[in-house]
This record gives C-alpha cells, structure tokens and sequence, in this order.
C-alpha cells in the first residue's frame, strides 16, 4: 500500500488534552503507512494468542484478543472519521484501498484454526470457568464472531467467504462515495426574486452561505443537503423548481456514468446471499438477525406490515387534505412528492395556527445544544465543559470535557454540526475510543470514552445565527442520546462497551432522548427567540405540542416503504434487477404515488455502503417500540426527571453496554417488554 514507512508518531501517540488526537499532526500521507504498521503488529500480537503453548483460559485468550489491536484501533478511527466527516480526493482513493484490506485483514483472524481452537475450548465449558456474566457475554460474542466469520468452514469455504468479505467492502466503499459525488456535483442557482418565492429568510440565508462556499459567483444555490433541499421543498411556490430539486434529490446514485449504483447494488446482494449460504443460513436476512432482539425476518416483516397497514390508510387521508387546498388555489394538479412537504407545511398552518417559519426563530443551534447537554445533566449528574483553545479535526468541530458532578472527567465529546461538501449526508454518532477497564501494554489501566457527533445543519451567514428546524432539533437530541450511551458506558470489556449492542437495540437509547427535546420545561427554557431572547410563548409551545403527530402517514411511510425493501432484497436469493425488485414491493403494498421511500436504493446508504443496518433498517422502528414505552415509564411518575427512574434508566440500558442480554436490560429497567401499542400511539396511528 504504502511507498514509505515514515509518519507521524501522532496517528498513534494521543497526547493532545485528556488524551485527545492532536488532529492537526496527522496528514492524509501519514494513513497509508500507519496502517501498514498497524496491520502487521496486529498479525503478530494474534500469531502470539493463538500460538500460546499454554492451556487456553479466559485471561491469556480472551482478554489478550480485547487488548490487542490499539494501533490499528487508532489509526482506523482517525481514518474514518476523516473519510466520513472530512474527505478529499487522497482519503477517498485511500478508502477504496484500505477497506477491502482490512476484511482481508480480519477473515484472516477469523479464519485462525489455532486461534478458533482455544475460543472453542474456552466455550465448550464456559460452565466450569466461574465468568461474570458480563465475561460470558464476552466469550459469546468472540465464539459466535468466528463462527460467522468461517471458522467452522473446510478451507476452499473460507477462501470463497474471505474474497465475498473484501469485495463486499470494497462495494461499500464504492457506494458511499458515489452517493457524495452525486450529491457535491448538483446544485440549482437561483436567481432573482421569481426564484425566491415563498423562501423565508432564514433559508435564504443558508443558500446563500451555500453559495458563498461555492465561491462561483451564485447569489443562492439549492443543494442536495437535506438541511437546505427539505426546506426549499416545503416553502418554495415554484413547482417547477421543487420538481426539478426533488427528482435530483431522489436521483442520487441512478444517474448513469462512474456514480451509478445500480450494478453495485446487484453485485452486492449477490454476495450477501451467497455469504449467507456459505455459513448455513437460508438467506442473508436470517444470518443479520440471528444475534438480534426480532431473531427472525418474519419478526421483523410483522411489525412493519402492522405498521404499514395504519400508515397507507393515515397518509391518503391525508393526501386527501393537501388535494384539498390544491384545488382551493384553483389548481388542478394531483399531489406528487414535490408537493407534499409544501402543502403539509400550509395545512399545519391552517390546523395549529403555525408555520415552521414561526418556529424556526426560536430553535438556534446554540440553545439546542445547552438543552441537551442540561438533560444529560438532570437525567445522568454529567455537564459539558468546552475546551476552547483545543482543535478538533476540522475548524467547526467544537470540543467538550464531560464530567459527573465530583467534577471527575469521564468521557471527552465532539460537536460537528454544519454541513459541508467534504462531509457525507445524514447524521451520526461515533467514537475514536470507547471505554473500557482493562489494563493496556502502555501501562494505563482502562480508557475515557472519545466520542463525536455530527450533523448537517446549514451553515449560516457570518454573525448570523443557525437555525434549526424541528426536525433538526429532534436529529441533534438523537446523536445525543447515541453519544450519551457511548460516554455513560461503565463495563470492563472494549467489546461490550458503549453501542456495542444489538442493531435493533442500539437506536434506543438516541430515540428516547428525542422525547426530552419536547419536555415543556425544556423548550420553555431553551427555546427562546434569536432576536429577543424572549422564551417561547405558550400559545405557540401549546400548538408545536399539539401538531407532534401532525403528518404521521407521510412520515411512517416514508420509513416503513424503505425498511419492506430493505427486508426484501435479503430474503431472496440473487436478483436481476433491483430496482426491478424495488417497484415490485412498492406496488404490492400499495405505495402512493405521492409518495416515495425515504432512502431509495440507489442512495440507501444505511443498507450499501457497508452492511451495517443491511437486513437492519427496521430497528429504529423496533426501538420505537422500546422509547415509547420507556419514556412512558417517566410520564406515570408525572416527572420527566424522575430522579430513581432516571437512575434505572441509567444503570439498566445506557451504562451497560452490550455486557447483558438487550431483553434482560430493558426488563430490569422496566420490569416487562413492551408490546407496539405505545408506539403506534406515539406515532398518531393507534387508531
């Protein structure tokens, strides 16, 4: 990979404050050879484990496997922070190589015979080792681990699954880069006030700044960042110019040329079927969820069909409302997509008596950031202490220490809300470190969890405040929560520690805390006007609470369409044509055409650029299930802060890790499993 062994010492000496990367000295050159280096350390602390001539024990096998790897475990975090947060043409060409590198790398490990056999051992009569339960969940998910990655295969299985593994990720790679291109390389300028009709200010502002950064003289683009097309969509009175801004919003990844994803997808779920077969599963489906809370496909399909059935039935009804006031402006055209989110808009105006530019003054980034932060604090005793003179690994980036009320540091967090063109879309939680106790070959005994977050908010103007809509709001509590699960994490094990949870659990934590974004108290505090200072008013917290299930057909379709699809694709085998497949879906549920996915496939990033929620894009409604009926467990005390609840809530489902059973979590903090019923009513679709 690399043409010299020489680069920075800082990609693995983390020296900066509390043990931060100093960012600023690691170059783009330095990632090739680090790894290198990383890689091959790693080979041998491995060869060392598996080749120890000494009876395999929990100690000398198992934790010697957690504690190996810091090198590469630093050199990986930093790279893919980068790529994701921060890309250019050298990370990206870089991201092409190393990814499919570094599944060879681990089917490597996982094909180990000598290093299976002790795991084996070690799990054969895990009865008679006297492990906590915490050291069992351990020892599980290293057994289970190898034998999902081949080790019980015969040699020429192996090989076959090691080549899908580094295809699969180069694919992957692939993908999300083509999605960001696609979304870097399209803009609409805008020009004169003809083009700006209906936008409020404080859109224009942000495409304005948009522009700016273009620097090619535009004086408003539209982008494809969904903090500014979402928007546009909703105020803009040209339909011509929402259509034209909508099909290349959902065009992303199907446009011809080097960008299109169509052929990825297919070679893609391709191999996914194929991997599964190899390891004895009937579909790729079946092989994602085993480790899960659904356990089966058919779990999973029933949930989103009883969804899916209230939704489809919600949204016409609500079509029918925006067809309405079609026809009241003395048109005729039926409701399309490019249509919905501004119609919605003047219907919530004409039944709450509010717009989301009315809204929109009160939600400044800045205030939402104290109000989540003030919720860690109430919740979990934790507060947020800026470094100011400390760099992130990009200008806006802002840095945090956390520490509990003795004033012990106990995580460090990063705040990365703009959007930018070096940066992919959507939103999302991380973390360079994760916390564990285990004592290191340095000499330190245990680590800080380092966690980030980032956004894509629209950058605004300078000396001008980022507003944020609802929706924002509501993205930033979110990260959040993910970010509290990481830096509240309290287990022995780096495994186990912080996300290190089941797909279908991991979206619990960061959906309940959305719920405190809407705590009266909270937005009464925080929610104050940009201008004014002024909280604010009840009429109008009155009606932003009362509108929270306004909209819920379009919403719930949206999601469910995008999750059958999902489901779909990994319980067939091959397919010719996805998009084939795509259609075919749609049109058996009955998909309106006023309507599409949210995540059509060519862009599902989720399910193709890496198969991290493939088979998996259903949890976040599976955790609906979960935050509906965990939140309520506060709303029956009548205290949003409930102090012993918060505390249960604390020990049981955020401190906790993946050190015990997700089901047995969530028992001990609530005493049973829920059943859908909260949620459907917290979605508006109880009825």
């Amino acid at each position: 990979m690399s043409k010299t062994s020489s680069f920075s010492p800082a990609v693995y000496e983390w020296n900066g404050p509390n043990g931060l990367p100093r960012f600023e000295a690691v170059s783009d050159e330095d990632f090739a050879p680090a790894f290198d280096v990383a890689l091959a350390g790693h080979d041998a602390e491995i060869d060392a484990v598996a080749t120890n001539p000494e009876t395999p024990t929990f100690s000398n096998t198992i934790i010697a496997l957690e504690i190996a790897g810091d090198n590469l475990s630093r050199v990986s975090s930093l790279f893919w922070n980068r790529a994701g947060a921060h890309t250019n043409d050298t990370i990206q060409a870089l991201e092409r190589e190393i990814a499919p590198k570094m599944s060879r790398h681990y089917s490597k490990i996982g094909m180990n015979a000598e290093l299976f056999r002790r795991i084996d051992a070690l799990w054969e009569k895990r009865s008679e080792l006297g492990l906590t339960t915490e050291e069992l969940r351990v020892l599980e998910r290293h057994w289970k681990g190898f034998v999902k990655s081949g080790a019980k295969l015969e040699k020429a299985k192996q090989e076959r699954l090691a080549a899908i593994n580094e295809k699969l990720a180069g694919l992957g790679a692939r993908f999300g880069q083509n999605v960001l291109s696609d979304e870097k390389s399209w803009v609409l300028p805008l020009d004169g006030d003809d083009d700006l009709a209906g936008i409020p200010d404080f859109l224009k502002d942000a495409m304005a700044a948009a522009a700016q950064a273009r620097g090619k003289g535009e004086a408003y683009v539209v982008t494809l960042s969904r903090s500014i097309i979402e928007p546009f969509l909703t105020f803009s009175t040209r339909r011509d110019l929402r259509e034209q801004a909508f099909n290349a919003w959902i065009s992303r990844g199907i446009n011809g040329g080097e960008t299109d994803n169509r052929e990825i997808v297919k070679e893609t779920l391709a191999l996914r079927s194929e991997k599964a077969g190899l390891l004895g599963y009937k579909d790729f489906a079946s092989y994602k969820l085993d480790d899960t809370m659904a356990k089966t496909p058919e779990a999973v399909n029933e949930l989103l069909m009883k969804v899916w059935n209230k939704a489809v039935v919600q949204a016409k009804s609500e079509e029918e409302e925006l067809a309405g006031l079609i026809a009241e402006e003395g048109k005729n055209h039926e409701v399309m997509p490019w249509d919905w989110r501004h119609y919605a808009e003047k219907l919530r105006a004409r039944k709450f008596d509010f717009s989301e530019t009315e809204l929109k003054p009160y939600l400044q980034l800045e205030k939402i950031i104290e109000a989540c932060f003030d919720v860690a604090g109430r919740l979990f005793g934790i507060k947020a202490v800026p470094l100011k003179n400390v760099a992130g690994y990009h200008p806006d980036v802002r840095v945090f220490e956390i520490r509990d009320n003795n004033d012990k540091l106990v995580a460090m967090f990063l705040g990365d809300y703009f959007a930018r063109p070096s940066k992919r879309s959507g939103a999302w939680m991380s973390s360079f470190q994760s916390q564990h106790k285990l004592p290191l070959k340095n000499g330190a005994v245990g680590e800080i969890p380092i966690i980030y977050n980032v956004c894509n908010f629209a950058k605004p103007e300078e000396g001008k405040p980022a507003l944020l809509s609802l929706d924002d709001a509501r993205t930033l509590f979110h990260e959040f929560g993910h970010a509290a699960h990481g830096m509240l994490s309290n287990v022995t094990y780096p495994s186990v520690s912080g996300t290190g949870v089941s797909r279908d659990f991991v979206e619990l934590p960061s959906q309940l805390y959305e719920h405190w974004l809407t705590v009266p108290e909270i937005l009464k505090t925080y929610a104050v006007h940009y201008e004014t200072g002024q909280p604010m008013p009840q009429a109008l917290l009155d009606k932003v609470l009362a509108a929270r299930t306004f909209n819920a057909g379009f919403a719930a379709v949206e999601f469910t369409s995008s999750a059958l699809v999902d489901m779909a694709f990994h319980t067939r085998g091959p397919v010719e044509d996805p998009m084939a497949v795509q259609a075919e879906v749609l049109a058996k549920i009955g998909l309106p055409r006023s309507l599409v996915m949210r995540h059509a496939t060519p862009h599902f990033q989720h399910v193709f650029a890496g198969d991290g929620y493939s088979a998996g894009y259903y949890s976040y409604m599976w955790s609906e299930v979960l935050d509906a009926d965990a939140f309520a467990a506060f709303e029956e005390t009548g205290n949003a802060f409930d102090p012993a609840m918060a505390e249960r809530l604390k020990a049981n489902i955020y401190s906790v890790g993946g050190s015990i059973d997700p089901e047995e979590a969530y028992k001990a903090f609530r005493g049973r499993l829920p059943s859908p019923e909260a949620m459907l009513k917290q979605k508006g679709l109880a009825a």
